[in-house]
């Protein structure tokens, strides 16, 4: 599905220092300065976010017959989100009594994790048949889906990942300076040793961001058997398939 090119320590930690470095100049340095100087995306290996969010409701458009798309929005002292969550269902117009087994995929919820997202896009592509996994029986695979019932959230941070693509590569947080993987009610607070308080902000309280209330809104109502929250590794660069 994606494959991952390890890192050394070092090396990771230079690229988020020039990447902060040309970020810093840029704001806080000669105001003649353009949006050029901000590190660039490679656009060979990601998509923007708007592009890649409207590769997805073409996808749904495309295949109405297994997929839909909503748009779900929050807001929190003065601070708006929304994330869009896409259901797949291979029989979705069909008349089916079947229970399902409920599993939900979410994406993107730090920034700068942009390979998560570009692997929620090819699995929707998967889905609908307009990509294919190798070596695997197709007859095999719809028996399989037939028994599903998947919501997938393709990206769970869109105003953080925003920040990453205005230039500050490294940045996990939402659009104000919030860790979502924090901002949970699960040891909510809690301070392991590695702590970085900048980093890893859990917010004013747990579910305080409009993103976490979204999350659990969605959890809550689809009450998935599986959730599957997909991450990218710190010292990990990662390039799609070329298939």
């Amino acid at each position: 599905m994606a494959h991952l090119l390890l890192l050394s320590s070092p090396l990771s930690i230079s690229l988020c220092f020039f990447a902060w470095l040309q970020g810093f100049v840029v704001v806080h340095g000669n105001t003649n300065l353009t949006r050029s100087s901000f590190t660039p995306i490679n656009r060979n290996l990601y998509h923007s976010s708007g592009d890649l969010m409207e590769e997805i409701k073409a996808l749904v458009f495309r295949h109405p017959d297994r997929l839909t798309f909503d748009t779900i929005k929050s807001r929190n002292k003065g601070y708006s989100a929304e994330i869009a969550v896409v259901t797949y269902c291979r029989r979705r117009q069909e008349t089916d009594d079947r229970p399902k087994f409920r599993i939900l995929l979410s994406f993107g919820q730090h920034g700068r994790e942009l390979i998560t997202s570009e692997l929620a896009l090819r699995i929707l592509s998967i889905l609908s048949k307009e990509q294919f996994l190798p070596n695997l029986d197709p007859a095999s695979l719809d028996h399989t889906l037939d028994k599903l019932l998947i919501k997938m959230v393709p990206m769970e941070n869109i105003n953080g990942r925003r920040i990453v693509e205005a230039g500050d590569l490294c940045e996990r947080r939402n659009g104000r300076g919030v860790d979502l993987n924090r901002n949970w009610s699960v040891d909510w607070g809690k301070k392991e040793k590695d702590y970085d308080p900048y980093e890893e902000n859990p917010g004013t309280a747990p579910f305080s961001e409009p993103e976490t209330q979204i999350m659990r809104k969605v959890a809550m109502s689809f009450d998935p058997h599986i959730w599957v929250n997909i991450h990218s590794g710190m010292e990990v660069s990662g390039t799609r398939d070329s298939n």
